[in-house]
């Protein structure tokens, strides 16, 4: 109270009681960032910091021991094989999209694609290793039939257990993963920018050259940077198709891990992960800032 008997104003606007209340809306997100610090930071952490161990201490010869010359050549092939299942499976994905954006939104063939688009996508390891063999392997029934039919297409020798091979086998879930990317950006184009540039005199190729094809380009590139990182990572198909030497660099990796003469080096295989990591992060990083444009013109 003040001398006059009155009751004292804190201030204009401001409760006399409480302040401002921490928001709680983070609260949801605590089961998936400890989902991830445990399944992915804490596993890079570990990764990263074996990657200057050795037996006698901290060491940097883990590192010196990249510029080997069969690991620059694994290098190579990875990026390689990713670079080309990268940008083959993007172009026959995008196709496919469009194809399925351009038909009835509510009808059964829509379903069925992004359905097994979902189920192919996840497909890989020894099973589409095991497909593959059977199907177009030296044995399988693909290839018998069309060597029958005069197209033999092992005549230059078997691809399957080579670079090509993994490329062919990779695009069976490259493909897939496109659609399911890629899809929701393709039916983000409305039909009134066609009749719009129509209008003004444009044809298909104007409509492609100045308004679909500007929109679609970043969703376009960043699902082929997100294409590129799942080849790079991925292991469990190569390793079920290809059971001798490391062509790529998750094999090399492997073959530090487990020698079977006692030669393992788990320093070493670590520092390659850690170079692998490092790739992968990059095109995450700009797989996110082009998925960040793209969405402004879907919302």
């Amino acid at each position: 109270m003040t001398a006059a008997g009155n009751p004292a104003v804190a201030g204009v606007g401001r409760p006399i009681t409480g302040g401002r209340r921490l928001s709680l809306t983070w609260v949801g997100a605590v089961p998936f960032l400890g989902y991830v610090s445990v399944f992915l930071f804490l596993p890079t952490i570990i990764i990263a910091a074996g990657a200057f161990l050795s037996d006698s201490g901290p060491t940097l010869s883990n590192f010196g021991n990249l510029s080997r010359s069969y690991i620059v050549s694994a290098t190579i092939n990875s990026l390689i094989l990713s670079g080309i299942t990268a940008v083959l499976g993007a172009a026959l994905g995008a196709v496919l999209s469009y194809a399925i954006a351009t038909g009835n939104p509510n009808g059964v063939l829509r379903r069925a694609a992004v359905s097994a688009s979902g189920v192919l996508a996840q497909f890989g390891g020894v099973t589409l290793a095991f497909a593959a063999l059977a199907s177009i392997g030296p044995a399988g029934i693909v290839y018998l039939w069309m060597a029958q039919n005069n197209l033999d297409f092992y005549s230059s020798g078997t691809w399957l257990y080579d670079l090509r091979g993994l490329e062919v086998v990779y695009l069976y879930f490259q493909i897939p993963l496109m659609v399911l990317v890629f899809l929701p950006a393709v039916d983000g184009i409305r039909p009134q920018w066609r009749e719009a540039t129509e209008s003004l005199g444009g044809n298909t190729w104007h409509y492609w050259r100045y308004v679909a094809g500007p929109l679609l380009a970043p969703a376009f590139l960043g699902a082929t940077l997100l294409l590129f990182a799942n080849s790079l990572s991925a292991y469990a198909t190569a390793a079920a198709l290809i059971n001798q030497g490391g062509i790529i660099l998750p094999l090399q990796i492997s073959n530090a891990i487990t020698s079977e003469v006692g030669l393992h080096e788990p320093g070493f295989a670590k520092a390659q992960a850690v170079v692998l990591i490092a790739i992968v992060g990059i095109v995450t990083a700009l797989y996110a800032v082009l998925q960040r444009r793209t969405g402004r013109w879907l919302q």
